[in-house]
């Protein structure tokens, strides 16, 4: 769950004094995000994300770690430089695998690594393995900010979210007395919205992709029907030397089959490609699936059999007197 606060003269410290009595979580951490170029000993740079937070992001985020340890309690009281990596960053800059107990430099300030998350998203750039994760306490004094106005909680029991929700607001009205001053959003209730602006887009998508099916489905249909009227007398030819109507009719499939199945290679190629680019550019993490390239080609051969079944079924069909008239 997200607890956002806005402008009070109510500080996190009173907030969390309430939370440290607060029934039904596994725990929560202020989180204050950021972005910074850092730095290891050779000036090598990266451009990175990196979050404030307490000893229990750990926890309430569902993050392992991998190597060394996690931000302590003594960390955050005592604003220690210390940090935790993803491994895009500690194989970025500590390609020798050294990143523990080395030093790197966030906005000009000498930082520790202590931990180094365990790997989620194949170690990308912009992917959640390139983050570093500091003391809150250190991040309100690089952001000049003086106090969070995010927590992030875990319930005990997914279950009881929406009554944990409940309690929060309630808890949080006793305490600021104005409920414009805060907000309370469940992970469940953000998922929701996003399901449901992604199921409407997919809809979207799947309306102009059937469109755009279609439209090619047609522009293969004529194409074969010009071949077929073309090729009339080969066809005649071809019955009057024994060739039944089940050949002709596999014959004019096979090369519809083929124009299709060459029209999806391109595309998928094409697919990739773009793909590619746009993860090397940095804007969102380049991921193919196997099984949707599978489907997409096996779209585009049902797209080649459907569409030219009927000029194939026209030529199958043909009277081979008739054909060899043609000239």
């Amino acid at each position: 769950m997200l607890m956002g606060r806005r402008t009070s003269n109510i500080g996190f410290d009173d907030v969390a004094e309430k939370l440290d009595d607060f029934e039904g979580i596994d725990g929560y951490s202020p989180v204050i995000n950021g972005s910074t170029y850092i730095k290891n000993s050779k000036n090598d740079s990266i451009s990175t994300s990196y979050i404030g937070c307490n000893s229990d992001y750990a926890t309430v985020s569902d993050k392992t770690i991998s190597e060394g340890r996690f931000l302590t309690s003594f960390d955050i009281s005592g604003s220690l430089n210390v940090a935790v990596v993803g491994s895009y960053i500690a194989n970025e800059l500590f390609p020798d695998g050294d990143a523990i107990d080395s030093y790197i430099k966030l906005n000009g300030q000498k930082f520790k690594i202590v931990g180094i998350f365990t790997e989620t998203a194949s170690s990308e750039e912009g992917s959640s393995d390139d983050v570093i994760v500091i003391p809150y306490t250190v991040a309100t004094r690089l952001n000049k900010m003086a106090s969070p106005s995010t927590i992030l909680l875990r319930a005990s029991d997914p279950d009881e979210v929406l009554n944990i929700s409940t309690q929060l607001e309630k808890l949080l009205f006793d305490l600021y007395e104005d409920e414009d001053l805060y907000n309370v959003t469940s992970m469940e209730a953000m998922l929701e919205t996003l399901n449901s602006v992604t199921g409407t887009l997919m809809i979207v998508l799947g309306g102009i992709a059937a469109i755009s099916l279609i439209v090619g489905g047609i522009g293969i249909m004529n194409i074969m029907i010009v071949s077929v009227t073309e090729r009339t007398r080969e066809i005649g030819i071809r019955k009057a030397i024994g060739a039944r109507k089940i050949n002709i009719l596999i014959q004019f499939l096979i090369e519809s089959l083929i124009i299709t199945g060459i029209g999806g290679i391109i595309g998928i190629l094409l697919g990739c490609g773009v793909i590619s680019i746009i993860g090397k550019i940095g804007l969102v993490p380049s991921v193919y699936s196997m099984e949707w390239i599978f489907i997409s080609f096996g779209v585009s051969l049902g797209i080649g059999l459907i569409f030219g079944l009927f000029p194939a079924y026209k030529a199958a069909s043909m009277n081979p007197i008739d054909a060899l008239r043609t000239n």
